[in-house]
């Protein structure tokens, strides 16, 4: 296969993996969303032998375990993941499956789990060893995962698939529940409930991890991106399609929303004060809101396509990634005013901060890498 099919193969595989298989009965619809969903879901990097390669953009392509410090942040282009130690500048590098796109960590067990896309697996890391202990095949394509460190299990989402892989992290043994095709899962350990969401799915899906009932919440087409706020017990979505932010009541399944900027793609929580920061990928802006009034407090203009986010609650300082002017705009957040920008080489997409020290990481089309705040 020539390398303009190989990209073009790639490009379908990217983004057959957004939407679910029912979708692309129509080819129409197909082609005009590959188009429309390109700059949020896949990029086009040069290989060292200057040839053009593609690259799934995962918001989970960066973790952190909270108990060591270390940072973990996958490396497709070497199918690894390196991991930065606490303070470090520099990274190991952990051989897993191909085209590694996700990572998960359970600071409980010190494993991290990476979704290996091209491989078809999950592979299971020993964080004290910094081996891989074990891989799991978990079936095509995965792409999203997510850790509940309270019951020991692993969520997994596949490309083509309206099943969730439940792995038992003592036993590595793999379940699969009929949950519905989720483009992003985030866990509520205090409620021992997952939620998963999927673009072309008007409803939130929400899994009770006890009984395994599956329960439906109508919240609107084209959502986008999901954050937990565990005391106002509310979760919020980004709508990129309507340019809104749903606020839901996890007690009354109430759906407010309130209008953002254009294409809101990425939202973070500042616990300590209860404020919400919106990334619009098309307007190149961040929207304020205030959680417990929600009602919208300001609009800052950041870098150029936005897309990754990362909250220092304990500093008040909000960063978000730039992804087509390789930069990273610091934001005060007592000030909602942008302080400085970072230039960054190879275009950042995901974001995380170490909330002891104030590290800033993130992953880049290039590689992981630990960015320097004046």
């Amino acid at each position: 296969m020539g390398k303009n099919n190989a990209i073009a193969k790639a490009a379908g595989q990217a983004f057959d993996r957004r939407l679910p298989y029912s979708a692309w009965m129509n080819i129409t619809i197909r082609t005009a969303l590959v188009f429309l969903l390109a700059p949020f879901f896949l990029a086009t990097v040069s290989a060292q032998d200057g040839d053009r390669e593609m690259v799934l953009l995962n918001p989970r392509a960066i973790a952190l375990d909270p108990v060591t410090g270390d940072v973990y942040a996958v490396a497709p282009r070497e199918n690894a993941v390196m991991v930065f130690h606490k303070g470090a500048n520099s990274a190991r590098r952990i051989g897993v499956g191909r085209g590694p796109v996700a990572v998960a960590v359970n600071p409980k067990t010190n494993r991290i789990y990476v979704a290996n896309n091209e491989s078809g697996s999950v592979s299971v890391v020993d964080g004290a060893a910094e081996a891989v202990t074990a891989t799991l095949d978990v079936g095509a394509n995965p792409y999203v995962l997510a850790v509940d460190s309270t019951s020991n299990e692993i969520f997994v989402s596949n490309t083509f698939s309206d099943v969730i892989t439940v792995i038992d992290g003592k036993t590595n043994a793999q379940t699969r529940l009929k949950a519905g095709s989720a483009d992003a899962i985030e866990v509520d350990e205090d409620a021992g409930k997952v939620y998963l969401l999927s673009y072309e799915d008007e409803n939130l899906s929400v899994l009770d991890e006890k009984s395994g009932a599956i329960s439906k919440l109508k919240v609107g087409m084209h959502e986008w991106g999901m954050a937990l706020d565990s005391e106002r017990r509310a979760v919020y979505v980004t709508m990129s399609g309507s340019d809104e932010l749903a606020m839901i009541d996890q007690a009354k399944d109430n759906v407010r929303k309130m209008a953002t900027g254009g294409t809101p793609c990425s939202v973070a929580l500042n616990p300590a004060s209860g404020r919400l920061y919106v990334v619009n990928h098309t307007s190149d802006s961040v929207t304020v809101v205030d959680a417990t009034q929600s009602s919208v407090i300001a609009a800052i203009a950041v870098g150029h396509q936005p897309q990754g986010i990362a909250v220092d609650a304990k500093r008040n300082q909000i960063y978000v990634a730039n992804r087509s002017d390789s930069s990273v705009s610091v934001i005060d957040g007592a000030k909602n005013q942008v302080v400085t920008t970072v230039t960054v080489a190879g275009n950042p997409f995901a974001l995380i901060v170490e909330p002891n020290n104030g590290r800033l990481y993130a992953t880049t089309l290039d590689k992981p890498l630990v960015i320097a705040i004046p």
